[in-house]
């Protein structure tokens, strides 16, 4: 009966099937170490936004702001620092013109405060020119001399300046 070549070749099947079906076990298990062991965790992020909310942005011209999105109140500076434009999220661009400021020493604020007494003095003396009914403070010079019947000496004020007559602006 064992030497019935149905029977050998069943029996040589059987273990052949289970020897595959070890295998496919086995390969599974590999598989499954291996997912186990090297699948990484997917932490994927994605910027849709700049996040440096800090940035100076330089433009040669408004038209250069224009052209840039922003996400964020965004200054520009021209490249010789002397236009600022700022560009909110709404695409509304306001524009600045900067000056540089210079520190002053004492010195150099006393020259600039006496320089603009010089401007208001100016000024007033023109406006003096224009007007007309100003008087003028005499300068005076005292003369001496002798009164006639008496003997005794007088002195007398002089003008020696001339005066300015006061004329009323309807003439």
């Amino acid at each position: 009966m064992y030497n019935n070549s149905y029977v050998r070749n069943y029996g040589n099947q059987q273990n052949m099937y289970e020897q595959i079906d070890s295998q496919i076990n086995q390969l599974q298990q590999m598989k499954e170490q291996i997912k186990n062991n090297q699948q990484p965790a997917i932490n994927q992020t994605f910027q849709l936004a700049p996040t440096n909310n800090h940035t100076i942005r330089y433009a040669n011209t408004i038209n250069d702001v224009i052209k840039e999105s922003v996400y964020y109140d965004t200054p520009f500076f021209s490249k010789d620092m002397s236009v600022l434009w700022l560009k909110n999220i709404k695409g509304e661009i306001k524009t600045y013109e900067l000056n540089e400021i210079m520190p002053k020493d004492e010195k150099d604020i006393q020259i600039e405060y006496l320089q603009s007494q010089i401007e208001e003095l100016k000024g007033m003396i023109n406006n003096d020119a224009d007007v007309t009914n100003v008087v003028t403070e005499q300068d005076a010079a005292d003369t001496t001399g002798d009164d006639e019947t008496t003997g005794k000496s007088i002195k007398k004020n002089k003008s020696t300046s001339i005066q300015k007559i006061p004329r009323s602006k309807k003439e």
